[in-house]
């Protein structure tokens, strides 16, 4: 068991590692810090990542829809538009896209600012300025390593499969019966697609336990799959066609990378958005150890790193201005053209390879 980690940011306010046993003091402290924040607070604004992914979404629409149940007032601003695949989650709370010109001032009069699934406000893109500006108390929840230190309370566990994880557990302790079918349909989401569909590594029986009260409470597990993975565009899978054809390896086969260039993007119709999912299929091909996905975007390139087994793949991510988790982990890399970073982190990741 990894020692607790508490650090103190001012009177009243706590920035601590969240860990799995709920009577310890800094759990214990958190919960009560997170019920005070929500009791004196009435106006929410939540926010994730760039390119909002299935956790941080899901996540988000599962604490407004709890805050909204509590009579506070609850805006989700998100820097980028919700993926094709995640809309549905909207129907169960509305998500906008932030605009300075319309939502500066939501951002500045709000009691409370709640970032999850990121712990580093660079990945707010344009909106991270204003949340750290805003005179607002400011919250973390995420369950990513290397947290930056810019909130009043921080509840974070890296030892967690998903962030809606954690926000599972600190609903349950501040109302056992918080969950409802749409709350129990935004996390099932959340979990489902940050576990792989329950195949990644940190898929544990906690897990399993957690989602069995999900779908007792009307969360559909067929739905959902076939909501995020089942409702592409016939172009996407041209996308994925024409990557697989020009899949490629390295270091005798341990590496498998793809790559999609701009002109791929342009003939096939397809995004960013339209990759989601992708890389690990090149941990599919028998000997890979570390999969990698270049994306040639028209502001950076966008690296998708993976690997098997003990190999911290987050420690190269991190090399070049990213980070993760320790088997899942991104960049995106400025400056640079695609080349020049496919030819770097190949032969950085050599070092990787067991």
């Amino acid at each position: 068991m990894r020692d607790w980690r508490v650090w103190f940011r001012g009177p009243g306010s706590h920035l601590f590692l969240y860990m799995p046993a709920p009577d310890s003091p800094p759990v214990t402290a958190g919960i009560k810090s997170f019920r005070r924040l929500v009791d004196r607070s009435s106006r929410f604004v939540l926010t994730t990542h760039l390119n909002p992914d299935g956790d941080g979404i899901g996540s988000e629409c599962a604490l407004a829809l709890f805050l909204a149940s509590k009579g506070k007032e609850v805006v989700i601003l998100n820097p980028h538009e919700t993926p094709w695949n995640y809309k549905f989650l909207e129907s169960l709370f509305p998500v906008s896209l932030f605009e300075p010109s319309r939502h500066e001032s939501t951002v500045r009069e709000a009691d409370a600012i709640i970032v999850l699934d990121i712990n580093h406000l660079g990945r707010l893109g344009a909106l991270a300025e204003y949340v750290r500006k805003s005179p607002a108390k400011k919250v973390c929840i995420d369950h990513h390593l290397d947290p930056e230190e810019f909130a009043d309370l921080a509840i974070l566990d890296d030892s967690s499969a998903a962030t809606a994880q954690i926000l599972y557990r600190l609903l349950k302790a501040l109302d056992p019966s918080f969950v409802t079918q749409p709350i129990a349909t935004a996390l099932y989401a959340a979990i489902m697609t940050d576990t792989g569909s329950f195949r990644f590594p940190k898929t544990d029986a906690s897990v399993h336990r957690m989602v069995a009260d999900l779908l007792e409470h009307g969360a559909d597990p067929t739905a959902v799959y076939q909501e995020v993975y089942e409702h592409g565009p016939l172009n996407r899978l041209r996308l994925l066609g024409a990557m697989l054809a020009e899949m490629k390896t390295a270091c005798d086969g341990r590496v498998v990378y793809m790559v999609v260039t701009r002109d791929l993007f342009r003939q096939t119709e397809t995004g960013e958005v339209d990759t989601d999912a992708f890389v690990p299929y090149t941990l599919s091909v028998l000997g890979a150890q570390i999969g990698l996905m270049f994306s040639e975007l028209p502001d950076c390139v966008k690296v998708s790193f993976r690997s098997k087994g003990d190999i911290p793949i987050n420690e190269l991510a991190k090399r070049f201005g990213g980070n993760g988790h320790r088997n899942a982990a991104g960049a995106r890399i400025t400056g640079l053209p695609l080349q020049e970073v496919i030819s770097r982190i190949l032969r950085d990741v050599e070092r990787f390879v067991r």
